[in-house]
């Protein structure tokens, strides 16, 4: 089994920033990628950020040039620096890992509620 463990989420004033980590565990195999996906309220779970095992990145348009998604390999953990955020960032957000071991796997964490707001 594969754990992933959220952490980092919170309150913001807009025009503030966070920090999201997503630590990876268990029978992992081999990653093909790492997400950030979210879900605000009443709309449905997009993509945020995603990183491939060879390190391309791509974001949301709604979300360039304010986030960055990285990754450590030798900790199998995920971030996600969230600058200058916005009241319409507010969602909860969950971490997606990607595996292949002759099949591929989807594995999702449980969500962290970031909320921005003055």
């Amino acid at each position: 089994q594969v754990q992933l463990v959220e952490s980092g989420g919170g309150l913001v004033q807009p025009g503030g920033s966070l920090g999201l980590s997503c630590a990876a565990s268990g029978n992992i195999f081999t990653i093909v990628g790492m997400g950030w996906y979210r879900r605000a309220p009443g709309k449905q779970r997009e993509l945020v950020a995603r990183i491939t095992s060879g390190g391309r990145t791509n974001y949301a348009d709604s979300v360039k040039g304010r986030f960055t998604i990285s990754r450590d390999n030798a900790k199998n953990t995920l971030y996600l620096q969230m600058n200058s955020l916005k009241p319409e960032d507010t969602a909860v957000y969950y971490c997606q890992l990607e595996t292949t071991h002759f099949s591929t796997y989807v594995y999702w964490g449980q969500g962290t509620q970031v909320t921005v707001s003055s």
